[in-house]
């Protein structure tokens, strides 16, 4: 006996299924496609972050401040302690301003802020000095940036976001010296004024924010101010990710090295036997500062990032958590079906 004569109703859902599967396949391919075009920005964007690991060290060579290339003395010896100035045969390019920011101002009620901030303006005695309180950094973010003035007062969800996005844009405004409240100042700051701009590594990669120097609108300094709406998304909603990748130091140094000439972008390290000399993590001393490393808006997802950028595979593992987050992204744009839109 042979096998049965096939029943009409299973080829017709057999078929049915059939042709389900080819219709279906161009479909998934034209979504995946039109995903990866709504998503264009921000896998950009994940990826100039994701990448700064590997990005960061290239040509170092000419923009870390060299003793052979620079003629500059990293330990700071040979220059006198009240410096104020570059000094011939080099100009002063950083005008002489000091910027201290107090938003909420607990700072200007804080005793040892007061007496910290007091030791830079008893040795810069005649240099301008501006302290930025809530009432006017609003107006000056109102009057100079308007169109950032929603996003800084509304958009930020962290206070230090708000602090971050103020220095970029008070330094490109007047140039200067952008200081933390917890720097205390041990000598003059004038051998630095030579530079275009100038900050202090940090660790594991980039630099550090919280002391920055620059001439009056400096065109880098002016990018971090036009990438500030970009970036500004809650990174998975955590605290410390959030604030480091739309305003922080990892944002910084995500737009730093990704200059196409960075030679005149110095970054302050150290000499072969002391790498660290000028960082500026937690409590510790430098050449030119005290820092009392008070650092108290981290928070519990620090250590994670932190531990990521120490990875033994470079920027591996920080790529492939934000590959997560692009999938993160992309699927839940797709459930509330804003791609279809």
């Amino acid at each position: 006996m042979g096998p049965p004569p096939p029943n009409s109703s299973s080829l017709s859902r057999f078929t049915r299924r059939t042709r389900f599967r080819r219709a279906f396949l161009p479909f998934l391919v034209s979504l995946f496609l039109l995903s990866g075009f709504a998503a264009r920005f921000l896998l950009y964007d994940l990826y100039t972050l994701a990448s700064l690991p590997i990005t960061w060290s290239q040509h170092a060579e000419t923009f870390y401040i060299s003793p052979s290339r620079d003629d500059f003395d990293l330990t700071f010896q040979n220059y006198s302690l009240p410096q104020l100035d570059a000094l011939p045969p080099y100009e002063n390019k950083v005008p002489a301003i000091l910027h201290h920011i107090s938003l909420g101002n607990r700072a200007v009620t804080n005793s040892k802020w007061i007496e910290v901030r007091q030791s830079c303006l008893d040795i810069h005695t005649d240099w301008k000095a501006y302290l930025w309180t809530d009432e006017t950094a609003d107006l000056f973010v109102r009057e100079e940036f308007p169109e950032l003035y929603e996003m800084w007062t509304e958009g930020y969800k962290y206070p230090i976001q708000r602090i971050d996005a103020l220095r970029y844009m008070v330094l490109f405004k007047y140039g200067g010296v952008i200081l933390d409240m917890d720097l205390q100042c041990k000598r003059g700051l004038g051998p630095l004024r030579r530079f275009e701009f100038v900050a202090p590594a940090a660790h594991p990669t980039g630099f550090s924010i919280g002391f920055m120097m620059a001439a009056e609108r400096n065109s880098f300094v002016g990018e971090l101010v036009q990438g500030l709406k970009r970036y500004n998304r809650g990174w998975l909603g955590l605290p410390y990710t959030t604030v480091m990748f739309s305003t922080g130091c990892h944002y910084a140094s995500t737009i730093h090295a990704f200059q196409k000439d960075r030679t005149e972008l110095k970054i302050l390290s150290g000499t072969r036997e002391n790498p660290g000399m000028h960082s500026l993590n937690g409590p510790v001393s430098t050449p030119i500062f005290n820092h009392l490393g008070s650092s108290s808006w981290h928070s519990y997802d620090a250590a994670l990032i932190v531990s990521i950028g120490k990875g033994h595979a470079g920027g591996l593992p920080l790529m492939l958590i934000f590959g997560s987050l692009v999938s993160f992204f992309l699927i839940k744009r797709i459930r509330r079906g804003r791609l279809l839109k």
